[in-house]
């Protein structure tokens, strides 16, 4: 015999009026504070040798890090830094059109300067022009140890070993530019040089300042080398107060805080200028 269905006993409706939200239990993360506590007490212990340390001198730092001498040295090296950024960067650029060019005698050039320019180590190439009288001790009639002095034979080495770099950075950019922005330019009708100083840099901007920010502080930390040839830069500089005082750990602190400082100011600027060319895009910050 069927049962009726309204016969049937009915289950209460679920009450949808209460009034607390259910309870969020934080997860636990015992680990990962232990972890931070450790951390932190090993770098107070290290903190505390450090500034308890008598070795480290550090009245003798403070009495150089702002000496004519050390000032001189430090300008140096912020003026290397610029002048062979903004000369590597030129060459290049160039080298990067160059080796995306359809002529393939500039492709092959530009891609066999790169490729021997950093197939070599940036000390092997300095002391290479360092010694380039021995192979011509005349240049224009004039004998070449009197034409390149120090400075201007670490300028050209740096340049030059830079710009085989800044070649790759500024190809790798024009390549992130999307093939219909140029194929639009070109249905415009305009040439190759217009495309690229109107269509294609600004864009590859874009991609291009991060890697050549990073390449700024390591040219800033690159220009110490000159100082095997006799170019008094910073570390040149604390390197002759040294050789008289004998007093190498303090003077090498100088240098070190002062680079670290300088790369500092440079990272902070190199953040604004990549959210100024990242503006509109997803992830911009």
């Amino acid at each position: 015999m069927a049962v009726p269905t309204d016969a049937l006993p009915v289950s209460p409706p679920a009450r949808t009026d209460d009034p607390s939200p259910p309870r969020i239990v934080p997860a636990r993360r015992t680990g990962q504070w232990l972890a931070a506590a450790v951390v932190l007490l090993l770098l107070a212990v290290v903190a505390a040798s450090v500034v308890r340390n008598d070795a480290f001198m550090w009245p003798v730092v403070g009495e150089y890090f702002t000496s004519a001498s050390v000032l001189r040295g430090l300008g140096l090296t912020l003026w290397l830094t610029a002048v062979v950024m903004v000369l590597g960067f030129a060459l290049g650029t160039l080298l990067a059109v160059m080796r995306l060019s359809a002529n393939p005698v500039l492709a092959h050039v530009s891609h066999g300067y790169i490729w021997l320019l950093r197939s070599t180590p940036l000390l092997v190439q300095l002391l290479f022009w360092f010694n380039i009288g021995a192979l011509y001790p005349q240049i224009f009639g004039v004998r070449t140890v009197d034409l390149l002095g120090p400075v201007t034979i670490a300028v050209i080495g740096l340049t030059l070993h830079e710009a085989a770099y800044a070649a790759e950075v500024v190809r790798g950019g024009i390549l992130s530019v999307e093939p219909g922005q140029i194929e639009a330019a070109q249905s415009l009708g305009l040439g190759r040089g217009r495309r690229l100083r109107r269509i294609v840099l600004p864009q590859a901007m874009r991609a291009i300042v991060p890697p050549a920010g990073n390449m700024l502080i390591g040219t800033l930390k690159g220009t110490s080398i000159v100082s095997v040839i006799a170019v008094q830069d910073l570390l040149y500089s604390v390197q002759l107060v040294y050789h008289r005082t004998y007093q190498v750990v303090p003077l090498l602190l100088v240098a070190t805080i002062w680079y670290a400082a300088v790369t500092t100011v440079l990272s902070v600027g190199q953040h604004y200028v990549e959210k100024h060319y990242a503006r509109g895009t997803v992830g911009a910050r």
